[in-house]
C-alpha cells in the first residue's frame, strides 16, 4: 500500500511538472503591472525549546522572503527568540526546519522578541500604528494603498483563539476589526494570510468578511487539530542530536513548496491545493484539512505577488514533498519531544529528573483541565451541552466579551488553560451561547477548582507559556 501510495505520488508531481512545462509564460503585457511595495508580518506565538517548530517554520519562511526580494525593512518579526541559543538546542546559534536543512536562523530581524511578542504589539503593527507599541523595533506595516501584505502565522490555537507567548490570547473577533480596520484605512491594495494552528479555521469562519480584499488559508478547519512533523521518533526523523520536532506539516508544506516551485508562475490556488493534499492524506492516518475563506479571487494570483521570486533551487529533491511524514498532534507535540529527551539523555542526572517531574507536572495539569471542564461543562449545561454548539459556517460565539470573562473566570479559579487547554474555549462558547450568566460560572469553576493548588502549576517555572 506504501508503495501504491508513493508511485501515485510520483505520477502527480510529474502531471504537474508536465502541466507546467506546457503551460505558455505569460508576455509582459499579460503581466500586471505592480507599482507597490511588498510586506510581510511573520509571527511565532509560542516560547520553549519544545515548542522549537514555530520558530523555526518563521525562519525558514523570512529566508523564502529575503530570498524572493523582499527587503528587511517590509519583513517584521515576531518571535520569542529563546531557541536558537537555548541548552538543550544541540546546535546553538542555528535553527533547521526540516532533517537535512540549512540554518534559517542567520539575518533574521529581531523586530518583536521575548515580552515584546503580543498580540496588541501585532495589531499595532498591521495598522501602523507606532503609538500603540510597547518595546521592539518599531518597524510596523507602514503600507499604501497599492501595497501588497503577507502574514503568516504559527503557534498553537483553540476555536475562537490563536496563542501567544504572553497573555491575552488573540481572539478571532479582535483580529477580524483589526483587518476591518486596516481597510477602512484604505493602506493596502490586497492582503494574504497563512495560519498554522488547530482549529484555525475557527478564527475566519462566518467572521471574515469577503469585501476585503483579504484572502486566507488555514492549516486546519474549525473542528480540528492541526500537526507537528519531522519529529523524534517518526519517519523522517529529524538527526539524531535533536529531540524535538522541526517543522508543521501545514508549514513545511508551503514553504517547501515555495522553495521548488517557480513562484512567478505557480498561483496562490496551486500552491493552496499542493498543501491541501500532502496535509490531508499525508500518506497516513492523520492530517487535516487546509481551508481557505475571505476574498477567494485573489488566489487566481501568483504566489510571487506576496512572497518575491527567484530562480527555483535545481538541487532540492522534488520527491521531497511527497514522502510519508511522521507527524504528532500538536497539543501533544511538546510532552511527545519531551519524553524522547528523557529516554535518550546522557547529561547530568540532576537535570534528567528536573526534566521529568516537568512531564509529570504538565501531565498532572492537564488531567486536571481536562477534568474541571467536563464538570464544569455538565454542571451548566447538563443534557443539553451538545445542542448548544455551533455548526459549520457560523461564528463560535456572538458575544465574544462573554467568551473573555469566561476564560479569565475558569483560570482565575482553575488555573492557565495553558497552550494545551486552548482547545476547550469552545465549551465556554458554549456556556455563552447558551445564556449562562458569569455568577454561575464564577460558582461552577470555584466550586470545582476550589482545593486545586495552584501555586502547583507554574507554566513560567515548568517553561512552558500558554
Amino acid at each position: 500500500m506504501a508503495t501504491f501510495k508513493f508511485l501515485l505520488a510520483l505520477l502527480t508531481v510529474l502531471a504537474v511538472q508536465l502541466s507546467e512545462a506546457t503551460r505558455p509564460f505569460p508576455s509582459n503585457t499579460d503581466l500586471p503591472v505592480f507599482n507597490g511595495t511588498k510586506w510581510a508580518v511573520l509571527v511565532a506565538g509560542s516560547s520553549n525549546y519544545f515548542n522549537y517548530r514555530h520558530q523555526a517554520d518563521v525562519c525558514h519562511a523570512y529566508q523564502i522572503l529575503k530570498r524572493g526580494g523582499l527587503k528587511d525593512e517590509n519583513i517584521i518579526v515576531f518571535m520569542y527568540d529563546d531557541i536558537a541559543n537555548n541548552k538543550y538546542n544541540p546546535r546553538p546559534g542555528v535553527i533547521i526546519n526540516s532533517p537535512n536543512g540549512s540554518d534559517v536562523y542567520a539575518g533574521v530581524p529581531k523586530d518583536y522578541t521575548g515580552e515584546n511578542v503580543t498580540a496588541a504589539n501585532f495589531y499595532a503593527v498591521l495598522l501602523g500604528n507606532t503609538s500603540a507599541l510597547t518595546g521592539g523595533s518599531g518597524k510596523v506595516v507602514a503600507s499604501s494603498p497599492l501595497d501588497k501584505i503577507f502574514v503568516y502565522y504559527t503557534d498553537h490555537g483553540g476555536p475562537g483563539i490563536l496563542g501567544m507567548p504572553n497573555m491575552p490570547f488573540i481572539y478571532a473577533n479582535d483580529l477580524i476589526q483589526v483587518l476591518e480596520t486596516k481597510h477602512a484605512m484604505g493602506t493596502y491594495s490586497e492582503m494574504v494570510i497563512y495560519v498554522e494552528a488547530c482549529e484555525s479555521g475557527s478564527i475566519f469562519e462566518g467572521l471574515i468578511p469577503e469585501n476585503l480584499n483579504i484572502y486566507v488559508t488555514t492549516a486546519s478547519n474549525a473542528n480540528e487539530s492541526s500537526y507537528g512533523t519531522y519529529c523524534p521518533g517518526m519517519t523522517p526523523p529529524p538527526p539524531q542530536e535533536y529531540k524535538t520536532c522541526l517543522g508543521d506539516l501545514y508549514s513545511v508544506s508551503w514553504m517547501e513548496d515555495s522553495d521548488l516551485k517557480d513562484l512567478a508562475t505557480e498561483t496562490l490556488e496551486e500552491q493552496y491545493l499542493t498543501v491541501k493534499m500532502r496535509t490531508l492524506n499525508n500518506y497516513s492516518s492523520y492530517g487535516s484539512h487546509v481551508m481557505q475563506y475571505g476574498t477567494q479571487c485573489i488566489s487566481n494570483e501568483t504566489v510571487s505577488v506576496y512572497q518575491g521570486s527567484c530562480p527555483v533551487k535545481l538541487s532540492a529533491n522534488l520527491l521531497q514533498s511527497f514522502e510519508s511524514m511522521g507527524v504528532v498532534d500538536q497539543r501533544e507535540a511538546d510532552l511527545h519531544s519531551m519524553w524522547h529527551m528523557y529516554k535518550k539523555w546522557t547529561g547530568e542526572p540532576q537535570e534528567k529528573e528536573e526534566l521529568l517531574k516537568n512531564i509529570k507536572e504538565i501531565t498532572a495539569h492537564r488531567s486536571h483541565l481536562d477534568s474541571s471542564i467536563n464538570t464544569i461543562k455538565f454542571q451548566l449545561l447538563g443534557d443539553q451541552q451538545h445542542g448548544s454548539q455551533r455548526g459549520g459556517g457560523w461564528p463560535l460565539v456572538d458575544d465574544w466579551g462573554c467568551l473573555k470573562s469566561m476564560v479569565r473566570t475558569f483560570e482565575t479559579h482553575c488555573g492557565s488553560l495553558t497552550q494545551y487547554g486552548m482547545k476547550h474555549t469552545r465549551t465556554f462558547a458554549n456556556v455563552c451561547n447558551s445564556g449562562v450568566s458569569m455568577e454561575a460560572m464564577d460558582e461552577a469553576a470555584k466550586a470545582t477548582c476550589g482545593s486545586y493548588n495552584m501555586g502547583q502549576w507554574d507554566p513560567t517555572i515548568v517553561g512552558f507559556s500558554a
